[in-house]
């Protein structure tokens, strides 16, 4: 929070990237609402969520092109119009007598191509934002900036239905547009100002290698870090737990209606989301300055213990014992990225962060809907018990792991005072 007041540039560059964030939230809304209406509304929804992943999946690739762009405000601002341009085109087209199957395809083929200039637009943001704000700065940063932005897409869903009840669809396109726009505008005047106090080649590092060199070099670097690959992989395999518990919980409630429903089940579901979202958004914005001077080690320690509580909670089917330890849990996970991000600054060198970064959050979102597939398979075949067991030995398995990447750690150390 002290950051975003103090630092004018930093302000306006978050305040650009909520912006974006927020009106891509309020239009997938409308076109999730409008698909629903169409006959064969779950093929709609399913192919407008696959457009919505794969810019994700794929982000060592945005990443790596990242790298290698000299200019990355100019750029920013560039793609930002033509993310404005490309919602222009879909207001235009709800507007017009496009309808059904020939309107939702054309809209998922624009927004696929908007999401991936945004996943672009997204590899250009740490550089920059390390410039702006050095290294000692960057987890509470970071931290705060991942915070607000899970507050505002929460916000923006419970918005973005109000305004389906009086604004049409072609007006909610033209809106998400406009904040394209704002935000364009306000990365323009943040670099101006960057430019205007840094030289030219402080900013001018950029990547020359090959993409498998590149990914060859990034990966080197993480491993030469001693511990980092694999607190990545363990925070990987948090990430999918935490993934994984939200879909059996909805499980556990439903077959324990009796027990674990608090007023109705949508809103205890509603409830569950709410408290996971919220504690993730503190831990990001305050644990990492309560936190500050905690090891990731130790933060990835506690998280997967309080994971394997929260499956014991599930197990003995209390759900007013569960959510706090879920509140826990998620509030610990919300400190680990920012730190995550930190260490990662320290050890890769700047013209390839971007292409590190973008490897390292493919591996942190694929393994989310890896293994739900994997447990609710599980659930479906053997029974929720069997999964949810299954899940804690995963968890119990991890802490093992890291434990000994610590005393490793710490052995090397002290053989190395000594």
């Amino acid at each position: 929070m002290d950051i975003f007041i103090k630092n004018k540039d930093y302000r306006k560059f978050t305040i650009a990237s909520f912006l974006s964030g927020a009106g891509n939230i309020l239009f997938y809304l409308a076109l999730i609402t409008y698909a629903s209406k169409l006959r064969n509304y779950a093929l709609a929804i399913s192919l407008i969520s696959i457009s919505e992943s794969v810019p994700q999946i794929f982000q060592v690739f945005s990443g790596y092109l990242a790298d290698r762009t000299k200019n990355k405000f100019k750029l920013m601002v560039w793609l930002a119009a033509i993310r404005f341009g490309l919602y222009i085109i879909v207001g235009l087209l709800f507007a017009s007598g496009f309808a059904g199957w020939n309107l939702v395809l054309a809209v998922i083929g624009i927004n696929l191509i908007s999401d991936i200039a945004g996943s672009y637009s997204g590899g250009l943001e740490m550089p920059l934002i390390v410039n702006i704000v050095g290294n000692d700065d960057l987890a509470e940063a970071e931290g705060f900036q991942s915070g607000i932005n899970s507050i505002i897409n929460m916000i923006a869903q419970f918005i973005g239905s109000g305004l389906l009840l009086f604004m049409s669809y072609s007006s909610l396109a033209i809106f998400n547009a406009l904040t394209f726009l704002a935000a364009g505008a306000l990365f323009a005047s943040v670099g101006r100002n960057y430019y205007k106090t840094h030289p030219q080649k402080e900013t001018a590092q950029v990547n020359k290698q090959g993409f498998f060199k590149t990914i060859a070099s990034s990966f080197k670097q993480v491993k030469k870090a001693n511990g980092l690959l694999t607190v990545v992989l363990v925070i990987a395999l948090l990430n999918g737990v935490l993934g994984t518990i939200e879909p059996l919980i909805s499980i556990v409630i439903a077959g324990n209606k009796s027990s674990m429903v608090i007023g109705t089940y949508s809103f205890t579901i509603a409830l569950i989301g709410g408290v996971m979202t919220a504690s993730v958004a503190l831990g990001s914005i305050v644990g990492t300055k309560l936190l500050k001077n905690m090891s990731l080690f130790t933060v990835a320690i506690i998280s997967t213990i309080l994971s394997a509580a929260v499956i014991g909670t599930m197990l003995i089917k209390n759900v007013f014992i569960c959510l706090p330890v879920m509140a826990s849990l998620a509030t610990v996970i919300g400190t680990a990225s920012p730190k995550l991000t930190q260490w990662l600054v320290e050890a890769v060198d700047q013209d390839i962060l971007s292409s590190t970064m973008g490897m390292l959050n493919t591996i942190l979102v694929v393994t989310a809907p890896v293994m739900t597939t994997i447990f609710t398979t599980i659930t479906a075949s053997f029974g929720i018990t069997i999964a949810l067991t299954l899940l804690g030995v995963t968890c119990l398995m991890v802490l093992a792991i890291i434990v000994r990447v610590v005393y490793s750690i710490n052995k090397n150390v002290a053989i190395n005072e000594a």
